[in-house]
């Protein structure tokens, strides 16, 4: 019951950023969301519901260096999509973090991004 509960909470916290916050071309939306195994994150236009650049733990490139859901694989991430991002002519990002806290995981893969030349 506690975790469905949490699970129900941490749903609502993700709606209510998610309505707050768009991505337009200019300026799209970044997403990170973290499994139990594979992290994942993509910048995505929400006016045209298309994806500008993605990254995931599972990529080929990533997968060789064996990225975890971890601090380091949430930096080295946040390194990739943030080159993948200015590579596709993204300068600046309105940052999603799907209803967690900017701790740990989270803020490791934002200071990387950040260090690789995106704004939020």
């Amino acid at each position: 019951m506690k975790l469905q509960k949490k699970r129900e909470l941490l749903q609502k916290r993700r709606w209510r950023i998610r309505k707050k916050i768009q991505g337009t071309a200019e300026r799209p939306r970044l997403v990170v969301r973290f499994s139990h195994q594979h992290v994942y994150a993509q910048c995505i236009d929400d006016t045209v519901g298309h994806t500008v650049a993605s990254a995931s733990s599972m990529d080929k490139a990533l997968r060789e260096s064996e990225i975890k859901p971890n601090l380091e694989g949430a930096a080295k991430l946040g390194k990739t999509i943030g080159e993948k991002a200015k590579s596709a002519g993204v300068q600046s990002v309105v940052f999603d973090r799907a209803g967690r806290r900017y701790h740990g995981c989270i803020k490791a893969f934002a200071d990387a991004a950040r260090e690789a030349g995106l704004e939020f």
